[in-house]
């Protein structure tokens, strides 16, 4: 056997004891972890906890398994909202007769979901819209990195919830292409197989009684190509600029792209005889300029929204303490403080039996909502650790576990979606 693993390979080292030998449907391991509402799969997932991190272990042709390792590696470098690729293990010979596949070897992506385990629990209370929104984002960002999906589908989508939004990321690359630029006929076989694809899932969780009754899946699934085309004009589209309303112009377009959470890579004004063009490269990478600040101001690293929802609070904290203690306080001491006396001691009112139901950026985000609900009940301010003890014993305590450990005689069975991988 080969064992094929991106630094740091530390990482990945406790991997090489699991029984590589054996197909993976069969080990039987006290390392294994089960995922709840698997989806269907052409191949067998499973899930390891190893130094205290999650890995994704996938079965499949050894040539698809390489080219898929290698392509997420790229999406890496490029920034893109992937899951990452740890390692792969070839040859690994056969097994009573029969030939192994390679098993593939991802980073679990921490408290994400499959779209089945949305709608299943109370995650389902997110507008559908949100999911699709989530979606058309993602593949609008792999295609302008020149990036043909040729298997989009929620079931090769994972989400996680990011400060009352969800954030998409792409799983499943075994059909993917990567190319300098995408053409229109590209992007419209992506979107027809995506819409397709959306429409018969929902459909299936209809079937099941998962959907909630308002939801039409066949109007969602139309939605999605609506929402992609908006959102791909808005990005690269040209417009006309007026010579003398030139920067006024230029600078609202810039915004407007920050405000869809993309960033822009280059500007080119091309004079043509109708007058003045502005053309925008879009930045195809996640936008994190929230991110960067937060995490320069208190080491908190978390993504972009929910970024700029603590770096709101932290707005608000620094008035509080200007004016309580009369005087100006600099950003970088009051987000200090923030940390030390906001954050954390929020963060400590959670029981070690409850820090795994969501991300603690997350947890913080929805602290502060429900502190503006008790304001809203109360009819005046209620305080964040107020809020605090009340989420984390009537609210935090009902949101499902997202991983639980499995007997070492579980079998795979029909395995994961390729999705949870």
């Amino acid at each position: 056997m080969r064992f094929i693993f991106r630094p740091p390979a530390a990482d990945a080292a406790g991997l090489l004891t699991l029984p590589w030998q054996e197909p993976l449907e069969e080990w039987e391991d006290e390392r294994l972890l089960e995922m709840p509402h698997r989806g269907i799969s052409r191949h067998v997932v499973r899930f390891v906890e190893d130094s205290g991190q999650i890995f994704a272990l996938k079965e499949i042709d050894e040539r698809l398994a390489r080219r898929e390792y290698r392509l997420l590696g790229r999406l890496q470098e490029m920034g893109m909202p992937a899951v990452t690729a740890v390692g792969v293990c070839v040859e690994r010979g056969s097994y009573r007769g029969t030939p192994l596949d390679a098993i593939l070897v991802t980073r679990f992506l921490d408290f994400s979901m499959s779209y089945r385990y949305l709608f299943s629990n109370r995650y389902a209370t997110f507008p559908e819209g949100k999911l699709i929104d989530a979606m058309v984002e993602l593949l609008v960002r792999l295609h302008l990195a020149g990036l043909l999906w040729g298997d989009c589908s929620l079931s090769n989508t994972l989400f996680r919830p990011d400060a009352g939004s969800i954030e998409a990321y792409f799983v499943d690359a075994e059909t993917a292409e990567l190319h300098p630029t995408l053409s229109d006929g590209q992007r419209e076989y992506d979107i027809r197989l995506a819409a397709e694809r959306v429409g018969g899932e929902l459909l299936d969780l209809q079937a099941g009684g998962l959907l909630p009754e308002h939801v039409d899946p066949i109007e969602v699934a139309a939605s999605l190509t609506e929402r992609y085309h908006a959102l791909w004009d808005e990005l690269t589209r040209e417009e006309p600029i007026d010579p003398a309303d030139q920067r006024y112009q230029v600078t609202k377009r810039v915004e407007r792209l920050n405000e869809l959470g993309f960033d822009v890579d280059e500007l080119e004004l091309v004079s043509t005889p109708e007058g003045a063009r502005l053309k925008v490269r879009t930045k195809v990478g996640v936008s994190d300029r929230h991110r960067t600040r937060l995490f320069a101001l208190t080491g908190l690293d978390v993504s972009d929204n929910q970024a700029r929802r603590l770096l709101n609070d932290i707005v608000a904290y620094r008035g509080y303490l200007e004016q309580k203690e009369g005087r100006s306080i600099p950003e970088t001491v009051a987000a200090h403080r923030w940390r030390i006396e906001i954050f954390d001691k929020v963060l400590g009112l959670v029981p070690p039996e409850l820090r795994g139901r969501l991300a603690p950026a997350e947890i913080f985000h929805e602290v502060l909502e429900h502190r503006w609900f008790l304001s809203e009940q109360a009819g005046r301010g209620v305080s964040t650790t107020t809020a605090a003890r009340s989420y984390v014993e009537n609210v935090l305590p009902k949101l499902p576990q997202t991983l639980t450990p499995v007997a070492t005689t579980h079998s795979a069975g029909d395995g994961a979606s390729a999705g949870d991988a």
